[in-house]
């Protein structure tokens, strides 16, 4: 069991590290990266030449304890990051699915984003 998720992690950071050197953020398009655990979900939306984070989600907020990590809380988390976006004036990031398939919670928050008006 043990060796069975260290390939899988092994697999997946293999998948990360190739997915990082085409993807970039910058200033007018940022990165929008996603991270999943069994207990919360993360989202962060970084720009890559000054290193900054310019906004973030994540279910361990105080306010958005309530959301699980679920299909249905990642489409919540994706809206919430998207009219943090909105108000900040940022309309276009690039998406970084952090070595993750796109399926289930990553495809929700990504989908949840783009229903808040984010275009990737």
């Amino acid at each position: 069991m043990l060796r069975k998720m260290i390939e899988k992690n092994r697999k997946r950071l293999k998948r990360k590290i190739h997915i990082r050197k085409i993807i970039a953020g910058t200033q007018e398009r940022p990165r929008m990266t996603v991270t999943r655990s069994n207990r919360a979900l993360y989202i962060q939306i970084i720009d890559d030449a000054k290193g900054h984070t310019l906004a973030s989600a994540s279910t361990l907020e105080k306010d958005l304890r309530n959301i699980k990590p679920t299909v249905e809380g990642a489409g919540q988390l994706g809206e919430i990051m998207g009219k943090r976006l909105l108000e900040k004036n940022i309309k276009t990031v690039v998406f970084d699915r952090n070595g993750y398939l796109y399926h289930g919670v990553v495809k929700a928050m990504a989908d949840g984003a783009r229903k808040a008006g984010i275009e990737f």
